[in-house]
């Protein structure tokens, strides 16, 4: 039996790598990533929704939403939140080939 790796799947029902399809994948992957991070959080805190959605200084809607990755939540609010959540964020972009670290 022949086994594939996850990129060589991803590839074949997705897109290769720049296609618009990929892309679009890629991105809501990783909200989805960080909305799964938020709600693990936010519950190790021992916080509800209402109560993050205080901190922020948004609704509990709000947070329901960026969590289950239903919306495409401004990147400042993200930021809000785990600055809310006392979390150290990092953010890595890369271009033509180089790597540039936020921190």
């Amino acid at each position: 039996m022949k086994t594939y790796s996850l990129d060589e799947v991803t590839d074949k029902f997705v897109g290769e790598k720049g296609t618009e399809n990929r892309d679009t994948f890629e991105n809501e992957l990783k909200m989805d990533l960080i909305g799964q991070t938020i709600k693990q959080i936010r519950k190790e805190r021992n916080l509800t929704q209402e109560q993050l959605g205080k901190l922020v200084g948004v609704k509990k809607a709000q947070i329901s939403k960026i969590e289950n990755s239903l919306t495409d939540a401004r990147f400042d609010t993200i930021i809000k939140v785990f600055k809310a959540l006392n979390a150290k964020i990092n953010f890595n972009v890369v271009l033509l080939n180089q790597k540039v670290a936020i921190h």
